[in-house]
């Protein structure tokens, strides 16, 4: 199965054997029990929904216990669909970390942090105007080209506002170690969102 939900834990750095050191991503992936299959006779698309995460029943809708139990699963706070992984997979099995292997290349998803309402210097890397000679144009952004015709700002025109928050997806990061007994893989590279975050992982195609 080349698809699992993971939370990041934090980075940190391993040497290996042959002295270079590794900046990783520690990741802690599943287990996931599968929760439900979907397939193109019954629903149109084929997927496979996996839950992460194990809470109290009291966090739960009536609902959502309703759908895991029918799966034989315990209480999970998230689930997710994964287009196209289907495989071989069955309703009450369980995927784990050690579905990966050490070398694998993967994609990981997830909400980058949120900054807020910024700039555009802050936002879209802008430059900075004079600040000297009176001039008032420090960290405006300038004109942005509007005359009498089009008499409107053109859509894509690059300006201040929300920065982050955004689903992203960071594609070539590369399994450095997987430690099977405490469902904990570690990728070279930076994975988006807070630490906490939960990500999905999926083998690069």
């Amino acid at each position: 199965m080349p698809a699992i939900l993971a939370k990041k834990l934090g980075m940190t750095q391993r040497f290996l054997e042959d002295g270079r050191v590794e900046r990783v991503t520690v990741l802690e992936a599943g287990p996931c029990p599968v929760t439900a299959v979907r397939t193109y006779e019954r629903d149109g698309y084929e997927a496979v929904q996996l839950a992460f995460g194990a809470c109290r029943e009291k966090k739960l809708t009536k609902a959502e216990l309703g759908h895991l139990k029918k799966a034989d699963a315990s209480a999970h706070r998230h689930l997710v669909e994964f287009r196209d992984e289907a495989g071989e997979l069955t309703v009450g099995e369980t995927v784990t970390v050690e579905a990966f292997e050490t070398g694998q290349t993967v994609r990981v998803a997830g909400t980058s942090k949120g900054k807020g309402f910024q700039g555009t210097i802050k936002r879209h890397n802008f430059r900075r105007g004079p600040s000297s000679h009176g001039s008032h144009n420090v960290r405006a952004p300038g004109s942005i080209g509007a005359s009498a015709w089009p008499a409107r700002v053109m859509k894509g025109i690059r300006g201040p506002g929300q920065m982050g928050n955004k689903r992203v997806t960071q594609k070539g990061l590369e399994i450095v170690e997987i430690i099977s007994k405490d469902n904990l893989m570690l990728v070279r590279g930076s994975v988006p969102g807070p630490k906490g975050g939960t990500v999905e992982v999926r083998t690069d195609a």
